[in-house]
Order: structure tokens, then C-alpha cells, then sequence
């Protein structure tokens, strides 16, 4: 097997929306290449992790650039997602020596996607609440040690087992930590923090033997330079127009993974997008009514007082 060409379209595509809204590669990438191009679970898991060595320091690169990291953050957070990531992919390894093993792994996959899912659904609604606006600074919050070391250990062990939690579920758990930081910085943060966790688990998957060079080589080069163009637009581009679309396909993916069947999913997904098309008509649209594009309404107010 050589280079596939529909492989790196579609990890353009995908890298391009992670540079564009710090979701998670492994959120999109590993159900793409196991329901579209018939990869295993185990070996698409691994292959991604490897790739986003590459994929992921690019737009951390760019985070840092514009000062929207906190590097104690990142540290107390590697203390405990890089041990957590090694002992995710051993146990990915366990089971890949079951009869069970692909079940075990994709259960455990859709798991994680359903939570990604529900983590971003949660931000929308939180950022909605407070007008999207966090006015702390990322370098001057006051850091929790011992509840950053317990988020990176959480994420660590999903990482290094699904390769899902770093743009999805991590991200969450910051917010609930740190809820005055802007959502921006706390994408930065996380991204920084994603590249030593991502190596561990990427070490791990090589040691146990998931990875195949081809997939990897042509994630890599559809994402790299995807990622790039993304991370240069984002800070232009309104998000709460595409993590819409990420989120749905977060959730169709991960009812897929956890044994939900095809009608069933069809029904549900459906039912999904005429509750998401009826809170648009009922409740966002309303908030944004004469609001400029890309200003929020708590923005529009602000720039409505008068001064002096």
C-alpha cells in the first residue's frame, strides 16, 4: 500500500478545520480513516497519533506566536498526561490481544467522541451564557497544580488509548478549571500541551507495532499544511460556524462506534438537526438580531454605551 491520495484529501480537509478551531485531530481523523477507507481501528488510532506528531506543533507554533499560551499550565499538565499516555497505549495494547479487541477499541473510541461532543455542546452554551466574553489574561490566571495534573491525567490515558481528548475533552476540563480565560487562550494552551502528550503516545503506539507508514505519510502530508493555512485564518474566522458542524459529526461518529444501529442513527442524527435547526430560529437567531458578523451581542452592547 502506497500513498492514498483520498487519505490526504481527506486529512486536508480535516487539518484544515483543527488549524481553523483547535478541535481535536483524532476526533475527525481516526473515524475517517476506519468507516471510509475500511482501516483498523487499532492501526488508524496510531497511525494518527504518529501524524499528529507532525500535524500538532504547527499550530501550537502559531499560539505562541501571539502569546496565547501559559507555559506553567502546560507544564503541570504534561507532568500528568505523558505517563497517563503510556499507559493508555499499553493498554491498547491488552487488548488488541483479545478476541474482543476491535470491539473493546471502538467502544472505547465512540465513548470518548460522545464526550467531546457534549464537551463542545457545553462550551457553546457556556460561552452563549456570558456573552462570550472572559476577560482574564492566560499569563496572569492562578494556577491549580494538583487539578491540572488530574486534567492532564485524564486526558492523557484517553489520548493514549483513542487518540481522542486533546482539542475535545481536555479543552472542557480547563474551562471548568479556569473559567475566566478566553477560549482562544485556553485552544493555545491546550495545543502547546498536546505536543509532548502526543509524542509519549505516539512512542507507545510505535513500540507496540499499530503503526502503518503509508496511512501515516499520507495524514501527513494532506494535514501539515492544511493545519498551517487554518491557524493563519483563525483568528479572522467566527468558529461558532464550523464547531457546529464538527460537533455533529463528533457525535454521529462516536453513536456509530458505541454499537447504535444504522436506522437508528438516522433517526437520532435527523432528530439532532431539526432540534439544532429549531434553537437556531428560536434562540440564537433572535440574540444576534441586527448584531454585525462575528460580533456577539454582549459586544454590540458594549459598543453601543456611550463613553464619557
Amino acid at each position: 500500500m502506497g500513498i492514498d491520495p483520498y487519505i490526504v484529501l481527506g486529512s486536508a480537509v480535516i487539518g484544515f478545520l483543527v488549524g481553523m478551531t483547535g478541535a481535536g485531530g483524532g476526533a475527525l481523523m481516526t473515524p475517517m480513516l476506519i468507516l471510509l477507507f475500511g482501516v483498523k481501528p487499532s492501526t488508524a488510532i496510531s497511525s494518527d497519533l504518529v501524524a499528529a506528531v507532525v500535524m500538532r506543533p504547527i499550530g501550537a507554533l502559531v499560539h505562541l506566536r501571539k502569546g496565547t499560551v501559559n507555559l506553567k499550565l502546560v507544564g503541570w499538565m504534561v507532568l500528568g498526561s505523558v505517563p497517563m499516555a503510556f499507559l493508555g497505549a499499553y493498554l491498547l495494547h491488552l487488548l488488541g490481544h483479545t478476541t474482543s479487541a476491535q470491539n473493546n477499541i471502538e467502544f472505547a473510541l465512540g465513548a470518548a467522541l460522545l464526550v467531546g461532543a457534549a464537551a463542545m455542546v457545553l462550551r457553546f452554551y457556556l460561552d452563549r451564557r456570558k456573552g462570550n466574553t472572559r476577560p482574564g489574561v492566560v499569563h496572569g490566571v492562578s494556577v491549580r497544580p494538583v487539578l491540572t495534573v488530574v486534567i492532564g491525567m485524564i486526558g492523557g490515558i484517553i489520548v493514549g488509548m483513542t487518540s481522542v481528548g486533546s482539542g475535545s475533552l481536555m479543552i472542557v476540563l480547563l474551562l471548568f478549571a479556569y473559567p475566566v480565560i478566553g477560549a482562544n487562550q485556553l485552544v493555545g494552551t491546550d495545543l502547546t500541551q498536546a505536543v509532548p502528550l502526543t509524542v509519549a503516545a505516539a512512542l507507545g503506539a510505535l513500540a507496540f507495532g499499530h503503526v502503518e507508514l503509508p496511512v501515516t505519510a499520507s495524514l501527513v502530508i494532506g494535514s501539515v499544511p492544511a493545519v498551517f493555512v487554518g491557524s493563519l485564518i483563525s483568528s479572522r474566522a467566527p468558529d461558532r460556524y464550523v464547531r457546529p458542524v464538527i460537533t455533529f459529526v463528533i457525535f454521529a461518529s462516536g453513536l456509530k462506534y458505541v454499537g447504535v444501529g444504522t436506522t437508528a442513527l438516522g433517526w437520532i442524527l435527523c432528530t439532532v438537526l431539526l432540534a439544532a435547526a429549531i434553537a437556531w430560529l428560536f434562540y440564537v437567531r433572535p440574540g444576534q438580531k441586527g448584531a454585525p458578523l462575528g460580533v456577539s451581542p454582549a459586544e454590540e452592547e458594549e459598543a453601543s454605551e456611550p463613553t464619557g
